[in-house]
């Protein structure tokens, strides 16, 4: 592989401006397909074979008018009076009609009128009570009922006014509805009353600033300028990510013509399109500064970098598409789209690197390395070998191989034991951050209503089995009654039938919110009791909405965590075996990513689940966050691993000894590979400053991550088992070795006569002996 990828670089850099207008051609032509063909991004959310999904599926059977819970963009606007008011006073009154009266005005409002909560609750207490005296039922349970779902709160002082907007999905509200909304709710908010609104159809109310994203690409060109001295080669990394995930997008987009797209795809996309394509691009840079100390032929500095280091980002890139592809085990389409749509770009970046960064280079000859502002000085050890930090940190391990071993196990074991109380949930209007309205409206819901009126459940009931409409409205009744006999259940009650009475469905409210675990309890005992139940009526029952369907979804996902990880971590352990023509290095290196991930995960559990450093209020980790948390560390981590070890296989293939190599591998590498994880830490920890508990989280654990990967497993940990493997690191059994295809990734077979005669006169120094 060394060999051919070194031909490709030699001739990308030989005909770049070929290289270049193909890249150009490309994009051009995908953005005409993007342009003329692309569709609209769904928010589809059918995931087949959970029983929420069953459920809705009978309901949508029985109930041809229903509409998919995940595409009703429901709004609910919650208006309160001051302290010591009530909403039915004439000045408030007043000021809710108003309200109303421009809520209608809104576009993409539906046609059906909308009513104010003192005028709505009472409509409805009378239609339940006088529906229950017709059929001689009991009053008093019909006025509980209307209580529990009146509009107006108990003491008069809150209401809200609910609607839907009218599109067929959450994506096709517009966003200057949405801001349209925020104005009328601001004007509305003038005379005295509180207004605030919660529901998926308010959901681009959110802002996210962008100040945090450019906060972390200024430092990460800090970094870059730092690395190299030189403002033009900083800006290589970013400028050709950039074009890498400009690409990938401009495709995503464009698949929309062919496929059906969730609009959240992009964003993982995004995320690690940029984080590889800084890191590949600086690795091959950065070999290729190495290079030049070497030749003064550019074209041949150029082959061997790409042949070297540009193998090495083939094999780290074949790591990522496997972790990313690995996402389609969990069967949720919403999670295989994104993953397969950020492999493409991680594809992409690999190409970009192995191509058009070459051609860059090409084009711009000796001045890639313009725009100096530091001058690149080269320490040469005894033994005529640079001698940086790197090699600093590596003796130092060295010297103290035990001691580092158990202080990065041990730490990293302390950090993770908050991971035994991880528990996830969707993220809802109630955990989103206090300062956005979603969450002012739910704390409204909650303290006046209670919070289990943001968490309701539903049970469907099919009574065609049943022989006549008597035993219909009986088994319907008595689903209600067994509905209501569970714990934590606030009111159970019927809320409507189809037309010919075969259908039903009973609406159940929680006392506790959607993210309370006693919330998922009741689900699970309603789930439990469904056989008996049937059996008493003769029906057949499911239970759906929303808080059912996101806890099946946390469901789904937490059971495919280890399955997940098993086949990422065996198909890796196999790639990395092929590159390292070894059995420990990646028994190491996977372990260590355990460690990475299993302390991320503690670290993220004590911050914003418990709360710990006041950095955040308790709430649950969001369902999807451990499993996109694994995909993209494991990248970078694979990342690290494959251009420190790579390098030290390299020295060692050339004639080197294993704890000579170890050095060599980080006089190499270390410096580039901090800066990478420094700049990926920056890229992450600025979304921290983003107030939207979900990003921050994210934000938090990914910074976290690549901190605890990179610097205490990859050059801590790792060289300090190499040094006590010593040349059992690279063992490998006959019969295996001659399994194995051999890639050459090292570039063995390039002629490197810098490496040649320094194996030829090695004298290993007596500073690299091992101590406790």
């Amino acid at each position: 592989m060394a060999t051919l990828l070194h031909r490709l670089g030699k001739a990308a850099y030989r005909r770049w401006p070929i290289v270049i207008a193909a890249w150009l051609v490309a994009f051009i032509a995908v953005g005409v397909v993007a342009g003329t063909m692309s569709k609209p991004m769904t928010d589809a959310f059918s995931i087949p074979g959970i029983p929420s999904e069953k459920a809705a599926d009978l309901q949508a059977e029985l109930f041809p008018d229903a509409v998919d819970a995940f595409d009703q963009a429901a709004v609910k606007v919650v208006v309160a009076a001051p302290e010591g008011h009530t909403l039915d006073e004439p000045e408030y009154a007043e000021q809710v009609q108003a309200l109303i009266k421009d809520l209608q005005g809104l576009p993409q409002m539906p046609d059906t009128p909308l009513v104010d909560p003192v005028t709505a609750a009472e409509q409805q207490e009378k239609a339940l009570v006088d529906a229950a005296q017709k059929s001689g039922g009991d009053v008093e349970t019909a006025r509980t009922n209307a209580a529990a779902l009146s509009p107006l709160s108990e003491d008069g002082r809150v209401g809200t006014i609910s609607y839907n907007f009218d599109v067929e999905t959450v994506a096709d509200v517009k966003p200057e509805t949405i801001e349209k909304l925020g104005e009328v709710m601001d004007d509305a908010s003038e005379g005295g009353l509180t207004v605030e609104a919660n529901g998926s159809g308010s959901a681009g109310m959110l802002e996210v600033s962008a100040k945090s994203e450019l906060i972390g690409i200024a430092v990460a060109l800090l970094i870059l300028v730092l690395t190299f001295g030189s403002l033009i080669a900083a800006g290589l990394p970013i400028v050709t990510a950039l074009v890498g995930v400009g690409l990938g997008i401009t495709g995503i987009t464009a698949s929309t013509a062919f496929f059906d797209i969730g609009s959240t795809t992009p964003m993982l996309a995004t995320m690690i399109g940029l984080a590889v394509g800084i890191d590949y691009t600086l690795f091959i840079l950065a070999r290729y500064r190495t290079e030049l100390e070497h030749t003064d032929d550019r074209e041949e500095a150029v082959g061997v970098a790409v042949g070297t280091a540009g193998s090495a980002v083939v094999f780290a890139g074949l790591t990522v598409l496997i972790a990313l592809s690995a996402l389609a085990l969990v069967k949720i389409p919403f999670l295989t789209t994104m993953g397969l749509a950020a492999g493409a770009t991680v594809l992409i970046a690999v190409l970009v690197a192995l191509t058009l960064l070459p051609a860059v280079l090409g084009l711009l000859k000796k001045r890639a390395f313009g725009g100096t502002v530091r001058k690149h000085r080269v320490h040469k050890d005894t033994d005529n070998l640079t001698r940086n930090n790197g090699v600093r940190w590596a003796r130092l391990v060295g010297r103290r191989t035990i001691t580092a071993t158990v202080l990065v196990v041990v730490a990293l074991g302390a950090v993770a034991l908050p991971l035994s109380n991880l528990h996830l949930a969707f993220p809802t209007d109630s955990t989103a951050s206090p300062e956005t309205t979603q969450r002012k409206a739910s704390d409204l819901i909650a303290e006046s209503f209670g919070p289990g009126r943001d968490a309701p459940l539903i049970v469907v009931v099919d009574g065609r089995d049943l022989p006549d409409a008597e035993a219909q409205m009986a088994a319907y009744g008595g689903v209600v009654a067994w509905a209501a006999g569970q714990e934590n259940v606030q009111n159970a009650q019927l809320i409507g039938t189809n037309e010919d009475g075969t259908g039903a469905q009973v609406l159940v409210t929680p006392e506790t919110g959607p993210e309370d675990t006693e919330t998922e309890e009741l689900l699970t005992a309603l789930r439990d009791g469904q056989e008996q139940i049937e059996e008493e009526t003769g029906t057949t029952t499911g239970v759906t909405g929303l808080t059912a369907i996101t806890t099946d979804v946390s469901e789904r996902l937490s059971d495919a965590l280890p399955i997940y990880l098993a086949v990422v971590i065996g198909l890796a352990f196999i790639l990395l075996m092929i590159v390292f023509r070894s059995i420990l290095i990646p028994l190491t290196a996977t372990l260590g990513f355990l460690l990475t991930v299993l302390a991320t995960l503690g670290a993220t559990v004590a911050v914003f689940q418990e709360g710990a450093f006041g950095i955040m209020e308790g709430q649950p980790i969001v369902s999807f966050m451990p499993i996109f948390l694994i995909g993209l560390v494991f990248g970078l981590a694979m990342d690290y691993q494959v251009f420190l070890v790579t390098r030290m296989r390299e020295a060692h293939v050339h004639g080197m000894s294993t704890r000579e190599a170890v050095v060599d591998g980080f006089r190499n590498s270390a410096r580039v590979v901090t800066a990478a994880a420094a700049i990926m830490i920056a890229v992450f920890a600025a979304f921290i400053l983003i107030d939207e508990p979900i990003i921050r989280s994210i934000g938090f654990a990914l910074a976290v991550a690549v901190f605890f990967d990179a610097f205490l497993v990859r050059m801590t940990l790792i060289p300090a088992l190499m040094y006590l493997l010593g040349e059992k690191a690279w063992w490998l059994p006959a019969w295996l070795d001659r399994i194995l295809p051999n890639v050459d990734v090292e570039g063995e077979n390039l002629d490197r006569p810098h490496l040649r005669t320094y194996a030829d006169g090695l004298d290993e120094s007596a500073d690299d002996t091992v101590r406790v």
